[in-house]
């Protein structure tokens, strides 16, 4: 089962955790507002491991360089990642949001209204991502956004591939492994699935990838 992440990874670049000035900068230089800080409160109070303000930068930034108008992204958590897509987004795009958790987006959705998204923007789904994605349509969206625990991974690729128009960007989130990526004697099962998604990625003539050293590290690759 699919489900958002719930347990804090200190990661190379993760919040706080970093001893490097440089990028404890980038993770500090996009500001959040009230909404975000509300949302990311939430999420710790419900114990769930939202992205980094330098992570959700990043979605933003990948969602507006695609002109994203069709998002899907699995693990709603309490909306701090979807806030981040949704200000990347056109003005009449739709996030779909997949969580197993039905209070957690209870939270989300009233971050979303709050952050100044009508209901039209934004299409809650409740239940296993894996059950979910089949009923999605082929090649219909622009970015899809995978926030949810290392076993499901290649699943979430899978679908990706058929969900996305050539173009599209997929971003797998929690790629450092903990910071443990690189480590070849780091052989714990979590590490050693994540580095087995990020190789079959980057071998893939599908995908044009790129790995992202902010929050807890976004792989980022492009649907050929």
């Amino acid at each position: 089962m699919l489900v958002a992440r719930r347990c804090p990874i200190a990661t190379v670049a993760g919040s706080g955790s970093s001893t490097n000035p440089a990028l404890q900068f980038a993770e500090s230089y996009v500001t959040e507002d009230l909404v975000l800080r509300t949302a990311r409160s939430l999420a710790r109070e419900v114990g769930l491991d939202a992205v980094t303000a330098g992570a959700g930068a990043a979605l933003r930034l990948l969602a507006a360089a695609g002109n994203a108008r069709a998002v899907v992204e699995i693990g709603t958590g309490t909306g701090v990642s979807g806030v981040w897509l949704l200000r990347g987004m056109r003005a009449d795009g739709v996030l779909t949001t997949i969580d197993v958790e039905v209070e957690h987006q209870r939270i989300a959705r009233r971050i979303f209204a709050e952050a100044g998204y009508v209901s039209g923007r934004t299409r809650i789904i409740t239940g296993r991502a894996l059950d979910v994605l089949p009923r999605l349509a082929d090649g219909a969206y622009d970015l899809v956004f995978v926030d949810a625990e290392v076993t499901g991974f290649t699943a979430c690729v899978d679908a990706a591939l058929r969900l996305l128009r050539p173009g599209g960007v997929l971003v797998l989130n929690g790629a450092l492994a903990g910071g443990r990526i690189g480590d070849p004697a780091a052989r714990d099962s979590e590490t050693v699935l994540v580095r087995e998604t990020v190789k079959a990625i980057r071998e893939s003539e599908h995908w044009i990838p790129a790995l992202l050293p902010v929050g807890h590290g976004l792989l980022a690759a492009v649907r050929c």
